[in-house]
């Protein structure tokens, strides 16, 4: 049985990474939240796709939280071109999900299916990605929040 290449793992991560710089650099301008708030929500969900990437890494592709992850990854680069075809104009994210986001995703998916493994589809993965998404804008508020208030008692 062919192994799946260790890129097709942990370069979820990487892939994930050069994709939120990119959010990172103009979700406060588009979206109207902070920069403090967007590198908040960013990392934490990092931290989510770091962990995906290393338990796919660990199980040669079979981990299911990596499958669900790789599937969102791909998943979320449509739903950017979607915000955008929609909008009629830019959305964070955008740029990168066509170059990187859905050729990462569809390259590693051949990957495992290549190493004999099916990637998992699940709808119900899918279903937990704005879930996902609103725990950590969520997070990010309470987090920022507490950062602006102990500014503001520093300055009076």
């Amino acid at each position: 049985m062919a192994r799946v290449p260790k890129a097709a793992t942990l370069g979820l991560f990487g892939a994930w990474l050069v994709h939120d710089l990119e959010e990172v650099a103009t979700m406060p301008k588009w979206a109207g939240v902070s920069r403090e708030h967007a590198v908040v929500a960013i990392g934490l969900m990092g931290g989510v796709v770091a962990a995906a990437s290393v338990a796919g890494a660990v199980t040669d592709g079979r981990s299911r939280f990596y499958q669900s992850a790789l599937t969102g990854f791909g998943a979320h680069g449509w739903v950017h071109l979607a915000a955008s075809a929609a909008l009629r104009g830019y959305s964070p994210g955008v740029a990168t999900s066509p170059l990187v986001v859905i050729p990462f995703s569809r390259w590693a998916r051949k990957r495992l299916r290549q190493a004999g493994i099916e990637p998992e589809a699940s709808w119900s993965s899918l279903a937990l990605l704005p879930v996902l998404l609103g725990a950590v804008h969520g997070t990010a508020v309470l987090v920022t929040r507490g950062t602006k208030a102990r500014r503001a008692s520093l300055t009076h």
